[in-house]
């Protein structure tokens, strides 16, 4: 694990997440230097007693001048402003992130220059209750924390960021924008509006002189545990992914109405097949998240020195549900390129990894964890 305790991180919109992260630099990594950037002079105050932030900044410009590695934790809709306030106010070393949970319009705004420092960033996980009162240094632990990069992203800031991520406890996932904008619709948006308007539906009926919500059980309660989160957050990350969103509604409301045609038919096959499918959906989804570690291997890809390469294998990887615990970029030279060596566990990933990158024309070897450490 590289060594982070030397660098000096800003942290931009100190709510939940920005706090939770700068929590989590300093007693995970041993950050010594966390910059703290609000609108709001009381947020700031509370990040300081708190122990999120060490410095407060009076502008973007300043924490991002002094810092090397520098977080976006605004709403989705202000990030690419204040990500090239970021930019053009630090350094030629310090690499720009964001915290947000939409990508496509922020990934394709970018220029090439741009995106050499600039990697999207999206930590998948969270609570109902906002602000950096309730931010904590565990919060992005066994968290999927996807990277997006463009194609003119530097290796070896990727490979800096993707230490940094893995060093607070979560697990990078590179993904293509689009696809990440497209699953946090179905798997992130749609259990919001689904909380809302469940709440607002039962907000809304009174039968007999007696409000519904007041027969409320544990099931409602847990089904509508995230409604009426930050509205400013959510309206914004609703408007801003809305083409996906919108898409994903319409596809949920014909599963309901087929469910509500088999009610009125008493077909009880269909509703019997629908209950055990989800069950088997939700094993599915459970196992995956108590898989422990197994074997560790290292692929080594020779790649050319040019711009997407960094990319492609590694969104090839992630969509294949491919973990990479670390990597590392050696360039040889412009006309050689250079070696990506990236590590992943489990069984059969190792050659399953191989097969991906051959089919994408790429000379890939894996070999044990064990035998590249004694090499």
């Amino acid at each position: 694990m590289p060594d982070f305790s030397d660098i000096s991180i800003a942290i931009l919109g100190v709510g939940l997440m920005g706090g939770s992260m700068g929590l989590a630099a300093r007693e995970r990594l041993g950050v010594k230097r966390v910059y703290g950037f609000s609108r709001n002079g009381r947020t700031l105050r509370q990040a300081m007693e708190l122990g999120a932030i060490t410095d407060q900044a009076s502008s973007v410009e300043e924490a991002a001048g002094a810092a090397d590695l520098c977080f976006v934790a605004t709403p989705v809709r202000t990030v690419l402003a204040i990500a090239r306030q970021a930019l053009a106010a630090s350094g030629p070393g310090c690499i720009i992130t964001d915290m947000g949970s939409t990508k496509s319009s922020l990934m394709a705004a970018l220029a090439s220059e741009e995106e050499r420092r600039f990697i999207g960033g999206h930590p998948v996980c969270g609570s109902e209750t906002a602000g950096v009162a309730n931010a904590r240094e565990d919060l992005f632990d066994k968290a999927t924390y996807f990277l997006t990069s463009g194609r003119g992203v530097d290796p070896s800031n990727y490979e800096r960021l993707h230490g940094f991520i893995t060093g607070i406890g979560a697990r990078p996932t590179a993904i293509d924008p689009d696809a990440h904008d497209r699953i946090m619709a179905l798997v992130s948006h749609l259990p919001h509006v689904l909380a809302n308007a469940a709440m607002n539906q039962a907000g809304s009926v009174n039968l007999d002189g007696r409000e519904a919500l007041l027969s409320a059980g544990p099931s409602f309660r847990d089904l509508t545990r995230v409604a009426g989160s930050n509205s400013g957050v959510w309206t914004d990350i609703f408007i801003e992914n809305r083409r996906w969103l919108a898409e994903v509604l319409r596809e949920h409301a014909r599963g309901i109405g087929c469910f509500a045609d088999a009610l009125e038919q008493g077909d009880e096959s269909f509703v019997a097949e629908a209950i055990a499918t989800a069950a088997a959906n939700r094993d599915r989804m459970l196992e995956a998240e108590h898989l422990e570690p197994s074997d560790l291997y290292v692929v080594k890809v020779p790649v050319p020195d040019r711009p997407g390469v960094l990319s492609s294998v590694t969104v090839a990887l992630g969509n294949a549900g491919i973990n990479i615990d670390d990597l590392a970029f050696h360039r040889i030279s412009v006309e050689q390129g250079g070696v990506l060596s990236l590590v992943v566990s489990g069984g059969d990933t190792g050659q399953r990894a191989v097969g991906i990158l051959k089919g994408l024309g790429y000379d890939a070897v894996s070999i044990p964890f064990s035998s590249a450490e004694a090499g």
